[in-house]
């Protein structure tokens, strides 16, 4: 299955160690701009703004499955992201052949 455009996320709003926050509504918008309707079982990528230590951007990703959000915390929160055992990465870490 193809995955979708990278979504912006703050990973700073984890619920567990493989579960994040990801959205109120049924839609987010991809780094290209292009509005992804958020489904139960969808494989995304996600990422959020980071550097190394020379100050150049290196974005965190991980990649990981849509599933209702029903951890009972943040109940505004309708969707998580569930990471996949990668976990999160420096874009830097990726292999260029198999991404995310």
């Amino acid at each position: 299955m193809q995955k979708e455009g990278k979504i912006y996320i703050d990973f700073n709003a984890m619920i567990t160690c493989d579960l994040v926050l990801l959205s109120k509504t049924d839609f987010k918008k991809d780094a290209d701009g292009n509005t992804i309707e958020l489904k139960e079982g969808m494989n995304i990528c996600v990422y959020m703004d980071d550097e190394d230590e020379f100050g150049k951007p290196d974005n965190l990703i991980a990649c990981g499955t849509v599933e209702p959000n029903n951890s009972g915390a943040f109940t505004s929160c309708k969707w998580n992201i569930r990471i996949d055992e990668n976990g999160i990465r420096h874009e830097s870490e990726l292999n260029n052949n198999h991404g995310c």
